[in-house]
């Protein structure tokens, strides 16, 4: 009696594993070719000039406005996405499939915070929620949603993760770095309010999202990695993933 009631006093030894943080691993092999396959089609879209012309203090208040009006979507379903991802990850005795569960639980709640810091910013700017709430993006922009509305309902566990969580996060994580570095050029432009509300989702991703896509890479390594046919299909999916969005940004700088 003495030893169970030690036992349970004992807060370690009932921790469950489940909480523990997705360690990463140095890429060997087929994932550092995959990683480094890839990042050409990253510094794409994320050296693209429109972010460039952001940065510099150059993107009129009406440009703005156009941006994050029409990539309302992509940051707005997130959420939906690795839902849709997460509906997969059911085969538990598998590599990988747990880990991966347990990240998506615990990152579609942070996505979903994400949701409403995108709005305070797109507000703040300018747009309002109505506008935001039945957008319908011009169909070079919105290809990317209907890309990964399909590869996380069809793909696999591992395309899911490589194209939404691996590409598009990478990228922007990116991007927002340079971006929120120059969003002070904007603090006495008319109808641009920057104040700690209107920069959360930038702060956000400059500064501690950049995790996300080492931990989605983290996790196709471990679905992928005694397979060649399924590593293949995750790069492809990734690649896909970034050039959709290449395609999204490419729309909107020449629109603006």
């Amino acid at each position: 009696m003495n030893t169970l009631v030690t036992q349970a006093d004992d807060k370690s030894a009932v921790q469950p594993s489940y909480s523990k943080i997705l360690e990463l691993t140095p890429h060997t092999g087929w994932a550092a070719e995959f990683w480094q396959s890839l990042t050409p089609l990253k510094d794409q879209v994320a050296n693209h000039p429109f972010f460039q012309d952001i940065a510099d203090g150059k993107m009129t208040h009406e440009g703005f406005k156009y941006a994050l009006l029409n990539l309302y979507p992509l940051v707005g379903h997130f959420p939906s996405y690795m839902a849709l991802n997460l509906a997969k990850a059911i085969r538990f005795e598998q590599p990988g499939v747990l880990e991966a569960r347990n990240w998506l639980i615990r990152n579609i709640k942070t996505e979903e915070r994400h949701l409403f810091w995108y709005r305070d910013w797109a507000e703040g700017f300018g747009v309002p929620i109505s506008a935001l709430n039945h957008v319908t993006p011009p169909p070079a922009m919105n290809a990317v949603n209907h890309f990964l509305w399909n590869i996380n309902t069809y793909g696999t566990l591992a395309e899911g993760i490589a194209a939404t969580n691996l590409a598009i996060e990478w990228a922007t994580g990116d991007w927002t770095i340079k971006v929120f570095k120059g969003m002070q050029a904007y603090a006495n432009k008319a109808g641009m309010t920057i104040d700690t509300r209107t920069l959360a989702w930038l702060r956000a991703h400059a500064q501690y999202d950049d995790e996300h896509p080492h931990e989605a890479m983290e996790l196709v390594k471990r679905l992928c990695d005694h397979d060649p046919v399924q590593q293949e299909k995750a790069r492809h999916a990734a690649e896909q993933g970034l050039g959709y969005y290449h395609l999204a940004i490419d729309h909107c700088y020449g629109a603006i």
